[in-house]
């Protein structure tokens, strides 16, 4: 009896073993490659907003450097807290990100008992835009032409006149009670969903000004919906040099508006420096930093370790003003 072919079944078997061995590691590392799939990015405000407003240009040019889809998941209400808490409980796995702003950072100021923490919950990424905020009005309702005839109109008004805000304990509804405290004027807060909506009943009429990060408001300033009376910082927007600054116009007012991204706590570090290449890259584009500039924004360069830094020093930072401005959640 010939042994032959026995040998022969054991070398084929020998040799499909260490075929499957040699394509166990490439076999995996595709299967970790990232993204493999679509990725969400929660936005936790509604369309229309400043948040909203930044996420689309970048998810589309994502989309496009990484051949994946990048989808907004527009999840607003109480703040920005409600898609912060749904953000913070989603899978690590990559495909569930979290784009928040400046809000996040007061949200522990004014929301004693938040079932996230962000500084604990997530993994900061990236910031992704810093803007100044502006003062807007409804020209219809608002005929002043500068900041020292709205301030003048407003106290004249003396508490029948109001500001809308993306929700309570939002930046805007802290801006709105530092402008009262520094213009002297007695402007009434009306919280909404969102700077989005806010935005709408400004153009309509339903109220009469917003403190308004410059990315939302920049379309309607451009269109002649709103009319921007001064931007509040020490120097004038990108985008829009004629717009004055609240400090060439005799206020000591400044406030700003950042926007950043976010991973749940636990996602994967190789993923985590992918998404930062994939958003230098994006950054460094023509395209987003002509959209930046139009939204009258800064192109950042800000990463990991720096931006949690930057979002603790946010964190104690509104925690000061809340407790000096006394704003409360209405």
């Amino acid at each position: 009896m010939q042994h032959v072919p026995l040998t022969l079944a054991r070398r084929l078997m020998v040799a499909a073993i260490a075929a499957v061995a040699a394509s166990a590691p490439l076999a995996a590392l595709a299967q970790n490659t990232w993204p493999s799939k679509p990725v969400t990015i929660i936005v936790p405000f509604p369309a229309g907003g400043g948040t909203d407003a930044f996420a689309r240009p970048l998810t589309a040019t994502l989309s496009k450097s990484t051949g994946k889809q990048f989808i907004i998941d527009n999840r607003g209400g109480a703040g920005g807290t409600l898609g912060a808490n749904i953000a913070a409980k989603a899978a690590p796995d990559g495909y569930t990100l979290f784009m928040g702003a400046v809000h996040h950072a007061i949200a522990p100021s004014m929301y004693p008992k938040l079932d996230y923490d962000i500084e604990k919950s997530f993994i900061p990424v990236a910031l992704v835009a810093s803007v100044p905020q502006v003062v807007v009005v409804n020209p219809q309702k608002v005929p002043a032409n500068d900041l020292k005839g709205f301030i003048e109109a407003a106290k004249k008004a003396d508490g029948k006149m109001n500001f809308g805000s993306a929700g309570s304990g939002s930046s805007h509804h802290l801006a709105g009670e530092l402008f009262n405290a520094a213009a002297g004027t007695k402007i009434t807060h009306v919280p909404y969903k969102g700077s989005g909506p806010a935005l709408v009943d400004l153009m309509g009429g339903q109220i009469d000004v917003m403190f308004d990060g410059m990315g939302s408001s920049a379309g309607h300033i451009k269109g002649g919906r709103i009319k921007a009376l001064a931007v509040a910082s020490d120097k004038r927007a990108p985008g829009f040099p004629n717009i004055p600054t609240t400090m060439e116009s005799g206020l000591n007012y400044k406030v700003s508006t950042w926007y950043g991204l976010w991973a749940p706590k636990g996602t994967p570090p190789e993923v985590i420096s992918t998404l930062q290449a994939e958003l230098k890259k994006a950054y460094n584009s023509n395209e987003l930093k002509v959209i930046w500039n139009g939204l009258g924004a800064e192109v950042p360069d800000t990463y990991g370790d720096a931006f949690g830094k930057f979002v603790s020093s946010e964190v104690k930072r509104w925690a000061d003003v809340a407790k000096a401005s006394g704003a409360k959640l209405d």
